[in-house]
């Protein structure tokens, strides 16, 4: 069974629902294996559990929203 697992921040239930349709639509399209095989997880972490030029991601919206 093809698993696909993806981390990002915080998403909408509409963001997952989206992912979730879109990447297996479009892993199905690549392989031929049919979607109902896949599975997809989600791993939402908080921007202060990972970061880009050592800043956490909290800290760099942060500076973008003011």
């Amino acid at each position: 069974m093809p698993y696909i697992s993806i981390e990002s921040g915080a998403l909408t239930s509409e963001q997952k629902k989206e992912l979730i349709g879109r990447l297996t639509a479009t892993a199905s399209e690549i392989t031929h294996i049919p979607a109902q095989f896949f599975t997809v997880t989600i791993k939402e972490l908080p921007d202060e559990n990972f970061g880009i030029g050592g800043k956490s991601i909290g800290e760099i919206k942060r500076c973008y929203k003011g």
